[in-house]
């Protein structure tokens, strides 16, 4: 791992060991990613008797899915503070911390590995698919789940265009991957068969964000994430009101009956370890 990259994981593993903001993505980001938990343990074929890793799990709603479904389910993260939280809400369920980009099982020991919206927070996304395939038995499937482009993704769309056009993305973070890389196809299938997969397959599905007033969003993306939250307090506070009128004003274009639903929507990639 390069130093760039060591930088980064830092960062973002300092932020998902922050109780706060691990319970604040609960509340506000999670009920938008457990919509596609179905569609990803679809995708990765997943059903009684497999044994299922869940790499970045966070929560534990993926692991616990596929538990459900009769599954021996593993979820790993690299957060405690995720692990932990994991394992009160679903005790049933095995969790254990752990990198993706490391993982301490041995080769060919998983019939499916699964990842729910993990991948954008990855120092080293190439490694972790690297490590799917090693750890993934022969004819076993990897899914992933990310968000969608930040046009189609509206919620994040909309947060980092207002802090384009009132303040700056040239802030003093470590540098990451490219939150939307894998928001395009190609990148996904091309990912997945550098790492050794075949029969890649990317397909968008629909999600969407429900809030009860216009100024959730802003409070939800500076108090629940790690990446946005620090590019929002490196805002002066002028840019900061200007960005929450804008994300306010998004919000409300978006009312459904008493509420307001924002288009989310992820795309979900898979491939097969031949």
């Amino acid at each position: 791992m390069d130093h760039t990259a060591d930088s980064f994981r830092d960062f973002e593993l300092a932020g998902w060991e922050d109780p706060e903001v691990v319970s604040q993505y609960q509340e506000h980001l999670s009920h938008v990613t457990r919509q596609s938990v179905e569609s990803l343990l679809d995708e990765a074929r997943v059903a009684s008797g497999q044994r299922v890793l869940d790499v970045a799990t966070g929560s534990g709603h993926v692991a616990a899915g596929a538990a459900q479904r009769g599954a021996e389910s593993v979820g790993v993260d690299f957060s405690l503070a995720q692990v932990q939280l994991a394992r009160k809400l679903h005790p049933a369920v095995h969790y254990e911390q752990a990198d993706a980009q490391a993982l301490p099982f041995g080769d060919a020991s998983f019939d499916a590995v699964v990842n729910g919206f993990g991948m954008c927070h990855l120092s080293e996304p190439d490694t972790a698919l690297a490590e799917a395939f090693r750890v993934l038995r022969p004819g076993g499937r990897i899914a992933f789940t990310v968000w969608d482009t930040p046009e189609r993704a509206v919620g994040f769309g909309a947060i980092y265009a207002a802090i384009r056009a009132y303040g700056s993305m040239e802030v003093d973070i470590p540098v990451g991957p490219n939150f939307f890389l894998f928001s395009d196809p190609g990148n996904c299938r091309a990912a997945l068969q550098q790492a050794g997969f075949v029969s890649p397959t990317c397909r968008s599905v629909p999600q969407v964000w429900r809030f009860s007033t216009p100024d959730q969003l802003f409070d939800a993306l500076a108090q629940g994430t790690v990446r946005a939250a620090a590019t929002l307090r490196a805002q002066t506070p002028r840019a900061r009101d200007e960005i929450r009128a804008v994300l306010r004003g998004t919000v409300a274009g978006y009312m459904r009956g008493n509420g307001f639903e924002v288009p989310m929507p992820a795309v979900l990639a898979a491939a097969v370890k031949p």
